[in-house]
């Protein structure tokens, strides 16, 4: 297995702030397809439920999702104005912002696939129940399941001569 290669601070700085571009173009180019095509094509049946609702929900997932990579991806700089740190990777493998990225690329889908029936929105549903997956995978299972510590058999010897002494001096 081959070390992965480090990158520097400033190439992490530069793709993080693509990353958060290419997904902010997505989720805005989205969110005005479907808003145009609701409004000019289909506007009798843009409604209070389910697009209107669903269609606000929509942005508020997109709009969390990116502000929480830009919080991430927040680069720090030194007092002389130099990168100390450019942020979270936010290209990193099984970081959390894969699970971010995977929510809008989500979102993305099902809303413009909602242009063709309303049960589309329903896929949407696939987000929390990834999340309790991933919960149940990375911090409920192992801890439940987790065996017990294993006893030292030196010290349980050791507890059981003072049990015997004591139960001793009781008689």
């Amino acid at each position: 297995m081959a070390k992965e290669k480090t990158r520097g601070q400033k190439k992490i700085l530069e793709e993080n702030k693509s990353t958060v571009n290419f997904y902010t173009t997505m989720s805005i180019a989205s969110l005005s397809i479907y808003l145009i095509f609701m409004i000019f094509v289909f506007p009798d049946s843009f409604t209070l439920w389910p697009n209107k609702i669903m269609t606000v929900f929509a942005g508020v997932t997109f709009a969390s999702c990116i502000a929480v990579m830009k919080y991430m991806a927040k680069p720090t700089y030194s007092e002389t104005g130099s990168l100390v740190d450019g942020g979270i990777d936010l290209n990193m493998k099984e970081g959390f912002a894969e699970h971010l990225k995977d929510l809008v690329i989500l979102t993305t889908l099902v809303q413009i696939l909602s242009l063709i029936t309303n049960y589309f929105w329903l896929l949407e549903l696939l987000a929390p129940i990834r999340g309790m997956y991933l919960f149940w995978v990375n911090v409920l299972g192992p801890w439940i399941f987790a065996p017990a510590p294993e006893a030292d058999p030196e010290r349980e010897e050791k507890k059981q001569r003072k049990l015997d002494r004591r139960m001793r001096r009781m008689q």
